[in-house]
């Protein structure tokens, strides 16, 4: 056990019971494979792709739908076996995050922080902290996110600071793109403490000194919640506490499992735009008067770019699965290599669903025709979600580490974003 570790068992030691939010009003179903996750998935897809729409257009945010998803099992696919849960390779996350933002991006965004910080519990958490989080999440309980802020030169950098307050700690600060927090049970903090080391702080959403507000005015990903949290004082109990710093001290698959999600939700994005494209084309869209054909659908260049757009996207698709094999290896074996090997698998695949989804919801308004920018079908929804989300990262920056890595034999750096 690091010094770190056994410091922290012996203030849990004079600690209260810790302060856990309300139990959800009903239980969730337990995932117990990969192929079930998948099945999962695609039955919660079909229930909430109806209303994409409305909610894009009204912006109406998706509570309902945030508890279907938790009461599916959903959220608690990466819990590890030996603490109940079904543990998912890699690629099943990816796989079932693309099949909820084929259905609506902004609801496909929304499982990404919570699978991230449940991450960085596996990999930085003690035995303790793990069988407790775990079996929040198991019950269908959700993690939001207050990661990033505003206001500092890089995405980076946090002014929120984690200081002690005798047996506690106390957090103050305020971040933004907090996305998921207005769903969430639990609002996982990163915050420097006393000394400078990036820390997660696990807080209940109802802790006195948390305020959460709905300002999240992207044109694109309108009902992620991702608007501003505040906080105040807020008191933090130990075993709340892990190392955000350590998990890229050494070779983790932590940058890759992050990466991997955020290309999930490109890809999936590309998936419904090309459906809608199809679909529209098929039976709304009229033909170009000079192509001297009944159907918009029996137009040769229609046809050659529907073709165009499906091969970019089971590209992508392709490079998405590959990578989760990567990244499986990374996690069971760590190394330099390993990682190094699943980042850049990864940013290929993200790099691959960033201009899929960018060019095919561009052209789905191109084929469909004038019809097809009315409101009422909201199709612009696809684009201005992978606008939104595409930019949550520089694509240009992931060609640069693959030149690197294959060119030059440099390995990425090691952090969250590649």
């Amino acid at each position: 056990m690091s010094a770190t570790a056994a410091k922290r068992d012996r203030d849990l030691e004079l600690e209260p019971e810790f302060p856990a939010p309300p139990p959800r009003s009903r239980g969730a179903h337990v995932i117990r494979d990969d192929d079930e996750a998948i099945a999962a998935a695609r039955e919660a897809a079909a229930a909430i792709a109806g209303d994409a729409v409305l909610r894009d257009r009204e912006r109406v945010l998706p509570y309902r739908e945030l508890d279907l998803i938790s009461d599916a099992g959903l959220l608690a696919i990466t819990v590890p076996k030996e603490f109940g849960g079904a543990g998912v390779r890699a690629g099943t996350v990816a796989e079932v995050i693309a099949v909820l933002a084929s259905a609506d991006g902004s609801i496909g965004q929304i499982p990404q922080n919570h699978f991230f910080m449940l991450e960085a519990l596996r990999l930085q958490g003690t035995t303790e902290q793990k069988r407790f989080f775990y079996g929040h999440i198991l019950a269908g309980e959700r993690i939001g996110n207050a990661l990033s802020e505003s206001s500092g030169k890089t995405a980076f950098d946090h002014a929120t600071r984690l200081t002690r307050d005798g047996a506690v700690h106390r957090l103050n600060g305020k971040k933004f793109y907090s996305t998921g927090v207005l769903f969430a049970h639990w609002v996982a903090v990163v915050a420097n403490d006393e000394d400078g080391v990036s820390t997660i702080a696990f807080v209940p959403r109802d802790t006195s000194g948390i305020a959460i507000v709905d300002d999240w005015s992207g044109f694109g990903q309108r009902v992620t919640g991702s608007g501003t949290t505040i906080l105040d004082n807020v008191e933090v109990h130990p075993i709340s506490l892990i190392s955000f710093a350590a998990l890229f001290e050494r070779p983790t698959a932590m940058g890759p499992f992050a990466q991997i999600m955020h290309a999930a939700i490109e890809a999936g994005i590309a998936r419904g735009a090309l459906a809608d494209a199809i679909a529209f084309v098929r039976t709304r869209s009229r033909p170009w008067k000079d192509a001297g054909v009944e159907r918009a659908a029996d137009d040769p260049y229609t046809i050659a770019q529907i073709g165009e757009l499906k091969i970019r996207v089971s590209a992508s698709d392709a490079l998405l699965e590959r990578a989760g094999k990567f990244v499986d290896v990374a996690a069971a074996g760590p190394s330099a290599e390993t990682v190094a090997a699943a980042s850049v698998a990864v940013a290929e695949a993200k790099a691959a669903a960033t201009e899929a989804s960018l060019h095919v919801s561009s052209k789905l308004i191109e084929l469909a025709g004038s019809r097809a920018t009315l409101q009422e079908f909201g199709l612009d929804r696809h684009w201005r979600n992978a606008r939104t989300h595409s930019v949550h990262d520089p694509v240009r920056w992931k060609y640069r580490a693959v030149g690197d890595y294959w060119l030059n034999g440099v390995n990425p750096p090691r952090h969250g974003a590649i």
